[in-house]
């Protein structure tokens, strides 16, 4: 079993890593919009101070995120399996969906399930996603 912590990413907020692999498995930590320089795509704020936070921008960072992460592995969302998304407001839901299903398609995308929390590590967040990807260790191409 080997974890990975990707340095060109954003750096997690506690002691895990980004990736990790078991056999033929691989499990990608919880994911959000955050950029290495803990900036949120998706989170702009106006000259009065007020945040537009946009759940279709940060939908779409976040699924590139986890496909970058996979990649640093020899995988890429092709290879995704089951996603869990961690949602603060079920009203968000549509838009997320709709960008959801710019990647992924009922046929040969994963499994998915949907759940609404009180509230992710930033207040700017609006979405976390968690990932599981199957690659065969002998399908798998080399690392970066």
């Amino acid at each position: 079993m080997t974890g990975k912590v990707i340095q060109h990413k954003a750096q997690p907020l506690g002691k895990y890593p980004h990736i990790k692999r078991v056999g033929d498995f691989i499990y990608v930590s919880g994911t959000s919009s955050r950029r290495k320089d803990n900036t949120h795509v998706g989170a702009e704020q106006d000259l009065n101070g007020d945040w537009d936070l946009d759940i279709a921008k940060q939908t779409k960072a976040v699924i590139e995120n986890i496909g970058e992460l996979l990649e640093e592995i020899g995988a890429n969302l092709a290879n995704v399996i089951d996603i869990t998304t961690f949602l603060i407001d079920m009203s968000d839901f549509k838009g997320y969906n709709e960008v959801y299903g710019t990647f992924f398609n009922s046929e040969t995308g994963p499994t998915r399930t949907t759940v609404a929390v009180h509230q992710l590590p930033h207040p700017n967040l609006l979405i976390e996603i968690k990932a599981i990807a199957y690659l065969p260790a002998e399908n798998q191409i080399e690392s970066k």
